[in-house]
């Protein structure tokens, strides 16, 4: 998803011909910046023995665990509900971590057939993962209905300055894919198609701050997303429906598992959670644990959202909150004031004592825990 990623810019407040700071923006923070989320969650069981990745999803395991909820629109509650259904559900053991998704469509097509192109300019099945939850150092994959994979790394979000790394593949990814219908045939209805993904733990251990494969009770971020153009036939073939105003292909609808708050799959601090469990699939049910310092960390994204807005203004950072357009209401209660350290090009903000527990945000998102 190169293209659909945001910035939080502004414009540049020029007072006469002087070069002063720009006034503090004192709308309040639920309306300058993403709404708070709150995350779906999936508890993922243990497979009795390896998944055959076949897009056939007949194993006994299959049926032992239950779906997602089904995808909304990216933006959440105030656009609506997808057409078609799309959920998913996981599976893991000791090598693999096993994705299965049933996509709803009536007219199942796919054109990319080389691997690492941008495959969302098909309709397509995207899965993120941030193993340790830093919104640094993750995984994307997108895949089509010809089972054409796009794997890449993200060091750091597009809107903080990363790139795509192209050249990292998921060492040892399967992907399987069964239409329920014709691929590529307008002439009939289809019902759907499923994607079936095995991701090996050994790809993913190697970004992970602390180099670990999961174990039972460990937490991932983990985003799902559908793309889906609208399309008509034309000469026999399924071409995307134009814009007149535009000249261009109306732009695709993203329905995800987790909404996002924006059209924008690239805020991992928005996607959902994924905890593995100990017990074998069928063996018994596990409870998801919520994050007990979800309301800390988005305290501090908060300010690394409006420092930003302060930065594209001012070009420079501020170690004050109400400059940047916060107050303490702002937060949950019982925080102290936050420490707020700045330079020109660079800031780190952390609640001290026993509240702020460690963890710590910089300018480019990446949220830490520190142990002193």
């Amino acid at each position: 998803m190169f293209r659909r990623y945001f910035l939080l810019t502004g414009l540049f407040a020029l007072i006469s011909v002087s070069c002063k700071e720009s006034a503090p923006d004192t709308a309040p923070a639920a309306d300058r910046f993403p709404p708070k989320p709150q995350p779906e969650s999936y508890v993922c069981y243990r497979a009795a023995s390896p998944i055959v990745v076949n897009g056939i999803p007949d194993e006994a395991d299959w049926d032992k665990v239950p779906w997602t909820n089904l995808f909304r629109d990216i933006e959440g509650s105030k656009k609506p509900e997808p057409w078609f259904k799309t959920h998913a559900k996981l599976l893991w053991d000791d090598e693999n971590l096993y994705i299965l998704a049933e996509l709803e469509e009536p007219h199942v097509w796919a054109k990319l057939r080389q691997r690492d192109t941008v495959i969302f300019y098909d309709n397509d099945f995207e899965v993120f993962i941030d193993p340790d939850g830093d919104t640094h150092a993750y995984y994307e994959l997108e895949v089509n209905a010809l089972s054409t994979a796009w794997d890449l790394l993200l060091l750091k979000p597009y809107r903080d300055g990363g790139s795509a790394v192209n050249g990292w593949d998921i060492a040892g990814l399967k992907v399987g894919i069964g239409v329920d219908g014709t691929l590529n045939n307008p002439k009939d209805e289809d019902k759907g198609w499923v994607v079936e993904i095995a991701i090996p733990h050994k790809s993913m251990k190697e970004w992970r701050a602390d180099g670990k494969w999961p174990n039972p009770g460990d937490q991932w971020r983990l985003g799902f997303s559908r793309v889906e153009w609208k399309t008509h036939v034309e000469n026999g073939t399924y071409v995307k429906d134009i814009n007149p105003a535009t000249g261009r292909p109306f732009p695709e609808e993203n329905w995800v598992w987790s909404p996002q708050g924006r059209i924008n799959m690239h805020m991992p601090e928005m996607w959902g959670y994924l905890q593995f469990s100990g017990l074998t699939a069928g063996n018994g049910t596990e409870k998801f644990i919520p994050d007990p310092d979800f309301n800390l960390k988005w305290a501090l994204r908060l300010i690394y959202y409006a420092e930003n807005e302060y930065f594209a203004k001012n070009k420079k950072y501020s170690d004050n909150i109400a400059e940047i357009g916060l107050t303490m209401n702002d937060f949950p209660e019982g925080y102290a004031n936050p420490v707020l350290m700045a330079t020109r090009s660079a800031f780190e903000c952390y609640f001290p004592g026993d509240a702020g527990k460690g963890w710590t945000i910089y300018q480019d998102g990446r949220l830490v825990k520190i142990n002193n």
